[in-house]
């Protein structure tokens, strides 16, 4: 263990009193909500989270509301946030402590590892912040302050690096009533100060005393080990009009977006004459071509490649569920990557 990690506790704790961020999730230990802030946070940044985290307690206060929620109003609360699957794994483990703890959310550090979509990180969250647990919650602000402060060249993306960085730090967390916090100043520390995406604030670094990388070394670190590049396919998307209503359909249960709503689409790309055919193989009977866009969504380990025909169709097959524009606002959940393209 790198002995600038002794000196944490001490330097972070009143650093993080005076400098922590007001955010909701802060305001309280209930195991709830900082359970429900972590998962929402997730690839997603604060600002964004926010209004997301207010509405959803607002609709779904405590884990016995979330348990019986009905899957469809949980998709809309969620949408806009992407990684769909967080709120379908939320949704499992509210039934999971129903059925296994008796609504009470779990104290133990193996038992909250063990809900459906809780990890390493999501599960040390919680067990430090509201049950005082010394149990580091190690992401990649984490890695990131720890690669530059021991100066650790080791790829942060392996599993072996983030185990060796988890059970360094456990070694020095603070005594119970402090741990929760700790926590939290190591995630502050990364977000504020040694950020991820430009330069960081050394001048205003509170380990900056005892950082190996203070002097630019930072330029170099953290260490990745490349990833593999993405998969790249091309769908041409259908936006089916006819009068005021929005052709959509529900996609497989298993794979990419399993079971969300999408606009229908097809693989590869078609012309437009070839689109008017598809429609018209499907039952729509369009009446013309209104306009042809194309866009690209990034998704973790695949890139979408749309093409995009908008045509005004005659008839509504019942092989889709036509949406008004009240429905599409309150009741069908569009994935971004549709979404973007009625804008």
């Amino acid at each position: 263990m790198d002995e600038r990690l002794n000196n944490l506790p001490g330097t972070l704790l009143p650093w993080f009193a005076e400098n922590a961020r007001d955010l909701p999730w802060r305001r309280d230990k209930e195991p709830y909500h900082v359970w429900l802030s972590e998962i929402m946070l997730q690839q997603t940044r604060v600002e964004a989270v926010k209004g997301y985290y207010a509405r959803f307690l607002r609709e779904l206060p405590d884990i016995q509301s979330l348990a019986e929620a009905d899957p469809e109003r949980l998709t809309k609360l969620w949408e806009g946030l992407g990684y769909y699957s967080r709120v379908r794994n939320l949704q499992a483990a509210a039934k999971q402590i129903l059925a296994e703890h008796g609504g009470v959310f779990p104290s133990d550090l193996n038992a909250i590892r063990a809900l459906k979509g809780v990890g390493d990180y999501t599960a040390g969250a919680v067990a430090s912040i509201c049950f005082e647990q010394p149990v580091p919650a190690v992401d990649g602000n984490v890695l990131r302050v720890v690669a530059r402060l021991t100066g650790d060249d080791r790829p942060v993306n392996e599993e072996k690096t983030k185990a060796d960085v988890r059970e360094a730090l456990r070694a020095v967390y603070p005594p119970a009533g402090q741990r929760g916090a700790f926590t939290q100043a190591l995630m502050e520390l990364g977000a504020i100060v040694c950020v991820p995406n430009g330069a960081p604030d050394c001048a205003h670094c509170p380990v900056g005393g005892f950082c190996a990388s203070r002097d630019g070394g930072w330029k170099l670190l953290p260490v990745k080990a490349p990833k593999k590049a993405r998969r790249r396919e091309e769908l041409t998307v259908f936006v089916l009009r006819c009068g005021d209503a929005l052709a959509v359909r529900k996609r497989g249960e298993s794979g990419l977006l399993a079971g969300l709503w999408e606009l229908p689409n097809v693989p590869g790309h078609l012309t437009a004459a070839e689109a008017v055919e598809q429609a018209e193989h499907w039952g729509a009977h369009p009446r013309e071509v209104l306009r042809e866009t194309r866009k690209e969504h990034v998704f973790t380990h695949v890139e979408w490649d749309m093409r995009c025909f908008f045509l005004d169709c005659r008839e509504t097959p019942e092989d889709f569920v036509w949406a008004d524009g009240q429905a599409l606002k309150n009741e069908v959940a569009l994935p971004t990557a549709f979404k973007k393209l009625l804008v």
